[in-house]
């Protein structure tokens, strides 16, 4: 562990359970260190380390697959409803320590504290929803040709499954998937982002909490494995992983799904978008602006969700475009954890590179450029903060069939 960590990050990292040193490889609440390449996790905040870790190598990738493959055969059989109550427990954990699981995210993958927040609420909504779904795994019945019998419909557990996270959402995309599979039988091997392992440390040792208050629930049904894209790779070649469920980008979804389908798996991709907005003559310009701005500018335009193309009526194209920029150039850009700030830092340096060929790109294309500049007044030293960048050009420009993943 980093010694300049942040005194939050530390506490947070306490109050959640984590162990030092802290272990990228982890079955159910057994956690060891990983065998492979070190692993730098630095802030975006102010880009200081926050901890080192070692991956897992190949072997270890191995372990977890056969340990979540035996953890199958058991829980498999055990009732859906008691599969729901273990993911109601740990919706209780979660609740317990949604402010300090937040305040890891803040820290580590950059989003404002309040987005933070919401995200572990969205780990609790569906921890709710996966324990009522725990009692609706119906099948349907159906006439048979033989006089008093009835065909019945019964579904039955994949097998494990490989959940890929991507950085943007460290924590929230795999308790989509992990909650869902659980109660359905099915044990879930998770490799989150390199960017973002501390959030994954932190929800698998809240996994191994609510396993110490069960007796039926095999800890082979959650295992973390700490890695980079190779150990993407491995996990969506596996054979023993029906169902591979990746987030992330266009690219790696196309790379996941081809490795996936050789094998005649089944993949589940959540992948990049390039979202569109159309401002009738009729629209409220107070409503537009605001709906635009939380759109284009949340998570620093980091999201698959973000606004990044607006389609607006001629009629009133110069009104909205001055009244953007009029709150683009107010918009509060710094540190996450203040609660003043509405913009904070881009994940990376990668990140800045990006967003600047795309801006040069749409100025070769013809678009004129309002903002977009690095911003280094009033924030933390050593962090990637930009001001967010208004774009006016051409309908048919190519820049607008691309996902910039910046907030453009």
């Amino acid at each position: 562990m980093s010694r300049a960590m942040h005194k939050s990050v530390q506490t947070a990292l306490e109050s959640l359970g984590v162990k030092l040193p802290l272990a990228g490889f982890t079955i159910g609440d057994q956690s060891l260190a990983g065998k492979g390449d070190s692993i730098a996790v630095h802030s975006p905040i102010d880009g200081k380390m926050l901890a080192e870790l070692t991956a897992v190598d190949e072997s270890q990738f191995d372990e977890a697959v056969e340990a979540a493959s035996e953890a199958f055969r058991s829980w498999r059989v055990v009732p859906a409803p008691v599969r729901g109550e273990f993911v109601r427990q740990f919706g209780q954990r979660l609740r317990a320590h949604k402010e300090s699981l937040a305040t890891l995210v803040t820290w580590e993958a950059g989003k404002i504290y309040q987005e933070s927040l919401g995200e572990v609420q969205e780990m609790i909504d569906i921890c709710d929803f996966a324990v009522g779904l725990s009692r609706q795994l119906y099948g349907n019945t159906m006439a048979s040709e033989r006089p008093g019998h009835r065909l019945a419909e019964q579904w039955h557990p994949l097998g494990p499954v490989g959940v890929i996270s991507a950085f943007n959402f460290p924590v929230a995309v795999w308790a989509w998937n992990a909650t869902i599979a659980w109660v359905c039988g099915n044990p879930v091997i998770w490799k989150p982002s390199e960017k973002t392992p501390l959030t994954a440390i932190a929800c698998q040792a809240l996994f191994a909490q609510t396993l110490a208050d069960s007796n039926e629930v095999p800890p082979g049904i959650s295992s973390l494995v700490v890695g980079k894209a190779d150990i993407g790779q491995k996990l969506a070649s596996s054979p023993a992983l029906p169902l591979v469920s990746a987030t992330g980008s266009v690219p790696m979804g196309r790379a996941v799904a081809q490795t996936v389908a050789a094998r005649l798996g089944r993949s589940l991709l959540e992948l990049g978008g390039n979202n569109g907005m159309v401002v009738a003559p009729t629209a409220d310009l107070e409503l537009a602006v605001r709906s635009i701005t939380f759109s284009a500018v949340g998570t620093c335009g980091q999201r698959c969700t973000s606004l990044r193309r607006l389609i607006v009526h001629q009629s009133i194209a110069d009104q909205l475009r001055d009244r953007l920029l009029e709150v683009f150039a107010k918009l509060p850009i710094g540190d996450p954890n203040e609660k003043r700030t509405l913009v904070g830092p881009l994940i990376d340096q990668r990140a800045v590179q990006a967003m600047s060929a795309a801006l040069a790109d749409a100025k070769k294309q013809g678009g004129i450029v309002h903002g977009g500049e690095r911003v280094t007044d009033g924030v933390p030293t050593g962090g990637v903060y930009v001001r967010p960048a208004l774009v006016e050009i051409a309908a048919d420009a190519p820049i607008l069939q691309q996902e910039t993943f910046a907030p453009i």
